[in-house]
Order: C-alpha cells, then sequence, then structure tokens
C-alpha cells in the first residue's frame, strides 16, 4: 500500500494484517496509483512529484526503472494482455508504457485529453480505457473512450 506522506510504499500480510516490510521511494512523494504485474513480480507506482513512474521488483523491492510520467497521476492500470502501462494524469494527458520484459520499458504515448481528466478506468475484456473529463468553464464533463491498439 502507498504511504505518500511518508515517502514508501509498505508490503502487507493480508491474512495477518501487519506490515511486513516497507520500500523507500527516494524523495518522490504524492505516490497515489499503482498497479501489480503479477506474472513478472512488478509493481508499478505512480508520483506526481515529480511526475514520474517507478517499477519495483516485488520480491526484492528494488526498483528496476523510473520513467517520465503524465502530471498530476491519478490512475495506472496494467494490461497483460499487451503488456503496456496506461496512466492518467489531470495535466491533461494519457500516457502509456511498453514492458519489454520485466525490467525494460518504453514509453509508446502521450495523449493529449483535458485539464483535470485524471479518473479513469481500463476494462481489460474490453481493450479500452474510459477517461472522465470534468466539467471546467467552457469543458463540458464527459467520458472518452480510447481503444488499445494490438
Amino acid at each position: 500500500m502507498n504511504i505518500p506522506t511518508a515517502q514508501k510504499v509498505v508490503v502487507v500480510d493480508r491474512e495477518k494484517r501487519t506490515a511486513i516490510t516497507s520500500w523507500p521511494t527516494a524523495g518522490a512523494t504524492a505516490n497515489f496509483p499503482m498497479a501489480i504485474d503479477e506474472t513478472h513480480h512488478r509493481l508499478v507506482v505512480g508520483f506526481r512529484k515529480p511526475a514520474k513512474l517507478s517499477v519495483f521488483d516485488t520480491e526484492s523491492g528494488k526498483v528496476v526503472i523510473n520513467l517520465d510520467s503524465v502530471g498530476d497521476a491519478d490512475d495506472i492500470f496494467y494490461d497483460g494482455t499487451r503488456q503496456r502501462i496506461y496512466i492518467s494524469g489531470g495535466d491533461g494527458f494519457v500516457g502509456i508504457i511498453q514492458q519489454q520484459d520485466a525490467d525494460h520499458y518504453k514509453t509508446l504515448a502521450k495523449i493529449p485529453t483535458a485539464l483535470g481528466a485524471r479518473t479513469s478506468l481500463f476494462v481489460a475484456e474490453l481493450g479500452r480505457l474510459y477517461l472522465a473529463v470534468p466539467h471546467r468553464g467552457t469543458q463540458r464533463a464527459e467520458v472518452r473512450v480510447y481503444e488499445a491498439q494490438p
């Protein structure tokens, strides 16, 4: 679980309801969204300050890679079928990261959306990312749908 104010991620035994260990975030803060890649034993954590994405090895707790990310990150999803990470941010972008293998990732795209549109939901069975766009000024509230490409 994320502990943004303490700058760490805490590993919890859900059955015993106790903390097992914690992993430092190396000075990055506002770590809110997370996604897990169980197959490769990777935890993806999004940070707002600075805007970055860290991939942790869940067996060792070590960061395998840090990547620049969209700003004001709110939601992250791991798409195991396409081995991609989708991250929505309130700065008006959705980021798409391609996993090349467990330790190597590259940014595929940074798609413009709308300011404040940071809440999203990825539905793996449909291959769709739904993004909530808030009403702001002349910007109308809407839900945008993005189709994942093969």
